[in-house]
């Protein structure tokens, strides 16, 4: 009986762990990070990055980050709408994004 609950209780805890998303440091968070959202974190808070480090974390691929077509994958341009100061780095470090 002992085992059970001590099963039952792992699941309880790996669950949750699942649940809790991601941190800041790790990259975007699932459906809820915008990629303006996600860059203004990454370059705020305690990491500070540097806008070609944020972009690099919070770009995406066109194989969504799975392991098969990782090959031919391709980065998708930053949608920056709406944020100038953003598409001013983005030109200056010459990283391709969306108006």
């Amino acid at each position: 009986m002992q085992m059970k609950n001590t099963l039952r209780l792992g699941f309880v805890v790996v669950g949750l762990a699942l649940l809790g998303g991601c941190s800041s440091e790790v990259g975007r968070l699932p459906l809820v990070d915008t990629d303006i959202t996600c860059l203004r974190k990454q370059m705020a808070g305690p990491m500070y990055l540097s806008f070609p480090l944020a972009a690099n974390t919070c770009q995406r691929m066109t194989n969504h980050g799975f392991m098969f077509g990782e090959k031919n994958a391709k980065p998708i341009p930053l949608n920056l709408k709406d944020a100038q100061d953003l598409q001013k780095q983005a030109d200056e470090y010459g990283y391709s994004y969306t108006r």
